[in-house]
């Protein structure tokens, strides 16, 4: 892309998009322009919708192809000043799927399968704090406050801070690992070159390794630690706009669809039939 590319680089930055947010932004349109072997001056709405369908004729998954609209919209609409050529591209329907949960059982055989004890830190408290694996990849040791028991969570998604619970327990388990890795610089969790911390896909490659290891029958990724925290904490009976916080979400929408997940929550509630002729029924008029 050339010029293009560094023009939308910049924009990505002086929009304040994430980092991991625009490299993908940028890799698709990439792509894009690659797939024509033509500037994307040059291109326009045929173009745009015949790469897409590429992609879907060779199986790009709903997030995948998402994620191409997203970047060629952002391309055209704001690095170009073109939007006449994606307005008429549509978002593609994503399927509402439910994730495979973990019980607490499973929680547990999992952190005993994780090695080494940097990465079982990470994932801890991506389940402790509900943490996402770059919030928790960037955990500073002055996030940590120990007299509040809380855990300042800095520039979460949508650059947004929040304040999440620090369990008792996650103290002591990030005391005696600090005590037996003595971790140098800011970063909780350091990195192989100085000044940077553990990259998420070092996190990712060590917990399918303990999955297997753990013979857990679910497909298992740091973002299901996340899941787990919310559906545990609402079967525990957590209010859900305290896990709505908790998480970070701006909408309620977001934080609902634990209620569907959870198992356990629904098999709680009371079937109306259950109240007909009772006094708690007479509600029911």
């Amino acid at each position: 892309m050339g010029e293009f590319y560094v023009r939308m680089s910049a924009d990505l930055k002086l929009r304040n998009y994430s980092p991991q947010t625009g490299d993908r932004y940028l890799c698709c349109c990439r792509k894009f322009v690659r797939h024509f072997m033509r500037p994307p001056t040059e291109l326009g709405r045929e173009e745009v919708r015949a790469f897409l369908l590429d992609q879907v004729n060779h199986f790009a998954s709903p997030g995948a192809l998402k994620m191409y609209v997203a970047g060629i919209k952002f391309l055209y609409r704001v690095t170009l000043g073109r939007p006449e050529v994606v307005a008429g591209i549509p978002w593609p329907k994503t399927p509402k799927t439910l994730p495979d949960i973990l019980s607490g059982s499973e929680v547990a055989r999992l952190f005993d399968a994780i090695e080494p004890v940097k990465v079982r830190m990470v994932l801890t408290c991506t389940y402790a704090g509900g943490l996402r694996i770059s919030e928790a990849c960037s955990l500073r040791t002055g996030d940590l406050d120990s007299k509040r028991m809380l855990i300042h969570v800095r520039r979460g998604k949508g650059a947004k801070d929040r304040m999440v619970m620090l369990s008792p327990r996650l103290l002591e388990l990030l005391r005696k690992y600090w005590q037996a890795t003595r971790p140098s610089g800011d970063y909780l969790f350091p990195g192989q070159e100085p000044g940077t911390h553990v990259c998420a896909a070092a996190v990712r490659e060590a917990l399918e390794k303990a999955v297997r290891k753990a013979r857990l029958g679910k497909r298992v990724t740091p973002h299901l630690l996340r899941h787990a925290f919310a559906t545990h904490l609402l079967e525990a009976g957590a209010d859900i706009r305290v896990i709505q916080v908790l998480l970070g979400h701006s909408s309620i929408r977001t934080t609902t669809r634990y209620t569907r997940v959870s198992a356990a929550h629904v098999g709680r509630t009371q079937s109306p039939l259950d109240l007909l002729g009772t006094k708690k029924g007479k509600v029911l008029g």
